[in-house]
């Protein structure tokens, strides 16, 4: 008997007797419990039934657990955030602005109104807390993650240029928002709280930015890389930093009641900042530039990092300016290696904004009752208050910007864009509102002008572009050198660009036109972190950046974000005129089996599925023709293959010849059945190629095999070719080399 023959029959023999004895031991202790046996002799019907109904019982119970209960919110609060999230991108809004509206309908507003018996099983007072306290918990990984996306350095440099701006864009709001204050404290504030808490706080929200939805904004607008966005970010990341020490200073204030009680609590916080600058920053630089990439960067480097954001918070917590502050700072103290800092904001990005943000925002929602606003009067201080807010911060950056040197409509575009709040307004309302600071109306209309300020941004840009429009002069067409042969190369993973530069440079390099390589490469999701994104353009080019110094040649270099990386490409090849385009398979092509097991599932493989869905786009869309590269280990293109099936075929007898003057290549012709023999034209253009060509052969079969592919390490195919031969020759093409699937126009 074989091994695995041994093998079943010893487990089929350890089932029976392990059962036959676990049924006898349940029959043995059946006599200690006499009501068990006089029910097992009962009607099979009446057990059926009752043990149906304790099991209904039990699950009405297990229901209502603490553990249950939550996972239950959670459930529901994710699956209407990202609907909602989904909804409002689709608007042109940021997600974040749907994931908010979410919290609001599930929240008294909404969700309490409409199905009342719904909202009180889903959201029970008592449950409440638990939800709070994962929110908070999300809260100080998020704050974590935007002080990792500040690089003091860079806020550094730009404080000169962008001082003014920064500063004049908050102290001015500050100052409409205390005025604001002054105007509805007696009213609506006055028996809860004293006046300097409940003013400072109305200043803050007022002149708070929310950095990261005004990034993502920049980043989809187009305006990453220009000036505009450029002194937006740096003016945005200035006024953050400064935000988040003058709320710490505010709530000290808040916490002691006056201003002589919070100097201990400011001079102790003070004391802290410098030990986290200078004594533990420059240990964690040291660290950082020792664990910069993934495959060294253990769980107990994340553990500590981790540990120190931990023990920040709880620092600045106890302290009395709240954990979040804590946790900003740990974020902005990181080591500055900008990979270190890559695969940390990914680790905790992931986890914060996926799955604890929306339980902040439902929180949050919980807390707005909409229905505390049920006066014309209470609307029309709503209305106050967004319209100080968009006042303030409008003309607070507005004519700062233009005194400085900035053209009318780069101003104006500035004052809308630093008029968004978002989430970070929320969090300074949610510390306000939980310090007893800010009573519960005044608490909805502010988070009502959050949500509208937030709103407005795109719409506030688009009629600014509009009353623009006609005063600037007409965008000229990019003209591009004649006489120059034009190659866009698209890629995903880094190390992918090396080998398609190798690959176009062999290829096109000694061409009837000098060439010209541009290397693309685009991040899909306009979520990702935008602050890093030209740090993270440098490493995603290094490796290609680093082949074309070893190629001597030069190349150009475009990194993007979109939503919609087809869409991007297809777009840019068209509008810019590019002669060529060339795009990596996809791993799924580009993976060889590395064991014999493997080679035994090569039906798995398919390779016309896989590439036609990957290129469909770039095939049917895109005026230039379209290079499909398939990577097998490619180094260099010395042995060649060359499939010819059809007469349209030939054109790829250009590029072998470039092959052939680059790398001294042999090129084998390969003529698959005989439809070149009827083509005169064809053949003779084959025959011509031979003679002109010491290197090439010609090999007239019906079929391919795997010993001719593997005689080679290149092939060159035409798309309508690949596309007929990837049914019939499937076998013989688990064997292919790197090969350069070309669709021509």
């Amino acid at each position: 008997m074989s091994k695995g023959g041994r093998s079943f029959v010893f487990y089929i023999i350890m089932l029976v007797v392990s059962g036959i004895l676990i049924y006898g031991l349940l029959e043995m202790g059946d006599r200690f419990e006499a009501t068990h046996a006089s029910a097992s002799t009962g009607n099979v019907q009446y057990f059926l039934t009752q043990g149906f109904s304790i099991f209904t019982h039990s699950l009405k119970m297990n229901i209502q657990t603490p553990v249950a209960m939550l996972l239950l919110q959670v459930i529901s609060i994710l699956c209407v955030a990202r609907i909602f999230g989904w909804l409002f991108v689709k608007m042109k809004q940021p997600s974040v602005i749907g994931e908010i509206v979410a919290g609001i309908v599930l929240g008294p507003s909404v969700l309490a109104q409409v199905m009342p018996d719904v909202s009180a099983f889903l959201f029970t007072p008592e449950s409440l807390s638990n939800i709070n306290i994962l929110s908070q918990i999300g809260l100080i990984l998020f704050m974590f993650a935007i002080g990792m996306e500040l690089d003091i350095s860079e806020v550094r440099k730009k404080l000169r240029e962008t001082i003014v701006i920064s500063h004049s864009s908050m102290i001015i709001p500050f100052l409409f928002g205390m005025a604001a204050a002054y105007w509805t404290y007696p009213k609506y504030a006055a028996h809860t709280t004293p006046f300097v808490s409940y003013a400072l706080f109305i200043g803050i929200a007022m002149s708070i930015t929310a950095f990261p939805v005004l990034a993502r904004i920049i980043q989809e607008k187009g305006l990453t890389k220009s000036h505009l966005g450029t002194l937006s970010l740096a003016s945005a990341a200035n006024g953050d930093v400064t935000a988040w020490c003058l709320l710490a200073v505010v709530i000290a204030i808040a916490q002691s009641g006056t201003f002589v009680g919070a100097l201990y609590t400011v001079l102790f916080a003070a004391l802290f900042l410098l030990f986290m600058f200078y004594i533990l920053k420059p240990f964690l630089n040291i660290i950082g530039n020792i664990y910069h990439n993934q495959e060294v960067i253990t769980k107990t480097i994340v553990a500590f990092m981790i540990l120190i954001l931990i023990i920040s918070a709880y620092v600045t917590e106890v302290l009395g300016i709240h954990a979040l502050f804590g946790s900003f700072i740990a974020g902005v103290i990181m080591p500055a290696n900008v990979k270190f800092r890559k695969i940390m904001t990914e680790k905790v990005e992931d986890v914060s904004l996926s799955l604890f943000l929306p339980l902040f925002f439902v929180s949050t929602g919980l807390k707005t009752q909409i229905g505390l606003i049920s006066t014309k009067e209470e609307w029309l201080v709503c209305g106050m208050f967004i319209l100080v807010a968009v006042v303030g911060k409008v003309v607070g950056t507005t004519f700062p910007a233009r005194i400085t040197g900035e053209s009318w409509k780069d101003s104006w575009s500035m004052g809308a864009l630093m008029n968004t709040r978002g989430l970070m307004e929320l969090v300074v309302l949610t510390i306000g509102y939980e310090m007893g600071i800010i009573p519960p109306s005044i608490f909805v209309m502010l988070v009502l002008m959050t949500l509208a300020t937030t709103i407005m941004t795109g719409p506030f840009l688009n009629f600014i572009d509009f009353c623009f429009a006609k005063k600037e002069q007409p965008v000229r067409p990019v003209v591009h050198k004649s006489g120059v042969f034009r190659v866009l190369l698209s890629f995903g993973r880094t190390g992918t660009g090396k080998t398609m530069l190798s690959v176009a440079h062999q290829v096109f390099s000694k061409g009837e036109k000098p060439c010209e390589l541009t290397a693309l490469h685009l991040t899909v999701g306009t979520e990702v972190n935008p602050i890093h994104t030209e740090n993270f353009e440098i490493s995603s080019f290094e490796p290609i950046l680093e082949e074309a110094d070893r190629l001597q040649i030069n190349i150009h270099t475009r990194y993007d974000i979109t939503n919609d990386a087809g869409a991007e490409i297809v777009h840019i090849v068209n509008n810019e005129s590019f002669d060529f385009l060339m795009v990596g398979a996809g791993i799924s092509m580009s993976t060889l089996p590395e064991d014999v097991e493997a080679t035994k599932h090569k039906s798995w493989f398919y390779p016309g599925d896989l590439v036609k869905d990957k290129t469909q786009v770039f095939i049917e869309q895109t005026h230039a023709p379209v290079g499909i590269f398939v990577n097998r280990d490619f180094d260099r293109a010395s042995q060649v293959i060359v499939i010819l099936e059809k007469p349209k075929d030939v054109f790829l007898l250009n590029y072998a010849s470039n092959l052939i003057r680059s790398n001294q290549a042999s090129v084998c012709l390969f003529e698959v059945g005989n439809e070149f023999a009827r083509n005169k034209i064809s053949d003779n253009k084959v025959r011509e190629f031979l003679n002109s060509h010491r290197q090439a052969t010609l090999i007239c079969l019906p079929r391919l095999s795997e010993k001719i592919l593997q005689q080679h390490d290149f092939m060159l195919i035409s798309y309508p070719t690949w596309m007929d031969i990837t049914d019939s020759e499937k076998e013989a093409l688990q064997s292919m080399p790197s090969t350069l699937i070309i669709h021509k126009k």
